[in-house]
């Protein structure tokens, strides 16, 4: 099973824990991001990893060398040159896996009980062509899915802003949800984002944008066992999952 990790980013939200390394070295729990995820992937049956990396690049390659990448198998796509944000980078990431398998995508800090194995499994059998984990809480913005579990719009309830590729998308129709960082994407999603003409754009902007023309289907989670590590007062949430992990 392939995975890629989302470790590009330059992690401003920790503010000084990044000022002399990237976010995926910073610790939880006595180790670093990265490490956790990879090990936890591992132990979840998936076997082909990509990391994309761009802040402190050296650093990362350099602490996967000491570490004779886990005994796995890695590959890097870096984006040193230019920070492509999740859609940009997830297109040039998808190329480096050399099966045609779908490909599970986590955000470097985001922790959960997510059972990813069968996560990936499932949207193997479901015919949809990405599957999006979410959850209902609260954030200011909103991703809306339809009875069967379909994407069909987004909310920004901070801007007021509503998109959907739908004629005549009314959201109080439909359930809103909290996207958790974690997908799974299939090989029909490539031609759509190789669509895309810039370099630099956000997976969530795609997903939205394409909701009527592929099937994106939701997988609802529990947010009680989830947490954004990417800020420090939610390290210890990240901390408590861990623990409830092992």
């Amino acid at each position: 099973m392939n995975a890629l990790i989302l470790a590009a980013g330059l992690g401003t939200r920790l503010g000084k824990l990044t000022a002399d390394r990237p976010k995926a070295l910073v610790e939880v729990a006595g180790h670093t991001m990265l490490e956790y995820q990879l090990r936890r992937l591992s132990a979840a049956g998936f076997e082909h990893f990509v990391i994309n990396i761009h802040h402190f690049a050296p650093k990362v390659r350099a602490f996967l060398e000491e570490n004779g990448n886990f005994g796995l198998d890695i590959r890097l796509s870096d984006e040193s040159q230019l920070l492509l944000d999740t859609g940009g980078g997830i297109r040039r990431a998808f190329r480096l896996f050399e099966n045609e398998d779908p490909v599970l995508v986590h955000n470097v800090d985001i922790f959960s009980d997510t059972d990813l194995g069968a996560l990936y499994r499932g949207h193997a059998g479901s015919g949809a062509d990405a599957t999006l984990l979410v959850a209902h809480r609260t954030t200011s913005r909103y991703l809306y899915f339809d009875a069967d579990g379909m994407l069909c719009g987004w909310s920004n309830g901070k801007t007021g802003q509503v998109r959907s590729p739908l004629e005549g998308f009314d959201r109080t129709r439909y359930s809103p949800c909290a996207f958790q960082g974690i997908h799974v994407l299939s090989r029909t999603v490539l031609p759509y984002l190789d669509s895309v003409p810039q370099e630099k754009f956000s997976i969530t902007d795609f997903y939205v944008d394409n909701a009527g023309r592929l099937r994106l289907r939701s997988v609802l989670q529990d947010p009680a066992n989830w947490a954004d590590a990417g800020k420090p007062e939610t390290l210890a949430d990240a901390e408590r999952i861990i623990r409830g992990n092992q």
